[in-house]
């Protein structure tokens, strides 16, 4: 995302922000952070090669390495749900398929 596509960018976009404080110093900033759900930062370590793959494919793409990364971790969950659910009902229609099978017939 380039920063003129922000909203607030042209507000902002002259103002120094060396001098700010982490949210998470500041204990009201954090406390709305916290309510508002939206993201939690983490610590976590992946293989060189698979960083480097995202980072690269980031740059190319011309966003965030990090929101790549947690877009693919949705697409892995949300494969897996669907996975689940299929999964499922693929079990109950064989279920059900072998009990009628197994009906005597009538005559």
């Amino acid at each position: 995302m380039k920063a003129s596509s922000d909203d607030m960018y042209e507000k902002f976009k002259d103002d120094d922000f060396a001098d700010a404080k982490p949210v998470a110093q500041i204990p009201a900033l954090a406390q709305l952070q916290a309510e508002s759900g939206g993201k939690t930062r983490i610590t976590m370590r992946v293989d060189s090669t698979v960083l480097a793959m995202f980072k690269a494919r980031a740059e190319m793409a011309g966003g965030s390495y990090q929101s790549m990364m947690n877009d693919a971790l949705k697409q892995f969950l949300q494969g897996q749900a669907l996975a689940d659910v299929v999964r499922k009902t693929i079990q109950q229609e064989l279920k059900a398929a072998l009990e009628s099978d197994q009906k005597p017939a009538s005559l």
